[in-house]
């Protein structure tokens, strides 16, 4: 069986984001429940709270239980169900960067028929961040370099010129995916980079 490599920015946080996510449901069911209260009495109040507790307890405990990992050269994600796409197979790869409150997380997409995975690469506040580890990325970039899909070589050297950045010690605004992240316009939440853009910012690396 092959091993399982996590795709993790942050190591050690489902715990703490369980903890918080709990006691966002706790509040936010009160608060429901208290203006119900208000309103129909101390019954249909009760009842209010409730079904605002499952619901979003359910939905945030499926977030807090989502994770990514490789295992061989698929990629694989778990929140409520399971999904697994084949990097070398892949018929879609995409760059893709989140912008929440200042935070850009650098995502690729991989895609296979109907069957999606976002493997988050980087994510930047200011003129800092985390970034996914040495053997991570130099794993994924062997296997992009063989994939039957032609977007696949690019995003293999994207990789190869981040590991490159890093071994020099360059600060994080001078690495490959930071400076991706960075031209992608503010204002959107979510946004796919232009594939011929990513092959010409990749073919302009040293």
């Amino acid at each position: 069986m092959a091993e399982r490599i996590p795709l993790s920015l942050v190591e050690g946080a489902t715990r703490r984001r369980g903890c918080a996510a709990a006691a966002v449901v706790v509040v936010f069911a009160a608060a429901v429940g208290g203006v119900v209260g208000l309103i129909a009495g101390r019954l249909p109040a009760l009842i209010a709270a409730g079904v605002v507790a499952v619901l979003f307890g359910v939905l945030f405990w499926g977030s807090t239980r989502r994770s990514v990992w490789l295992e061989g050269d698929s990629v694989v994600a778990r929140t409520f169900g399971q999904r697994s796409v084949d990097l070398r197979g892949a018929d879609r790869l995409e760059l893709v960067v989140t912008d929440m409150r200042g935070t850009r997380t650098v995502g690729l997409l991989v895609g296979e028929g109907r069957r999606t995975v976002n493997v988050s690469l980087a994510v930047y506040a200011g003129t800092g961040g985390r970034e996914l580890g040495i053997l991570v990325l130099r794993r994924l970039a062997d296997i992009l370099a063989g994939s039957e899909n032609s977007a696949g070589l690019v995003f293999s050297q994207l990789l190869v010129a981040q590991l490159r950045a890093e071994a020099k010690g360059e600060p994080a605004p001078d690495r490959p995916l930071y400076r991706l992240a960075s031209v992608a316009p503010t204002g959107r939440l979510a946004q796919r980079l232009k594939p011929e853009a990513v092959t010409r910012f990749v073919a302009s690396l040293d």
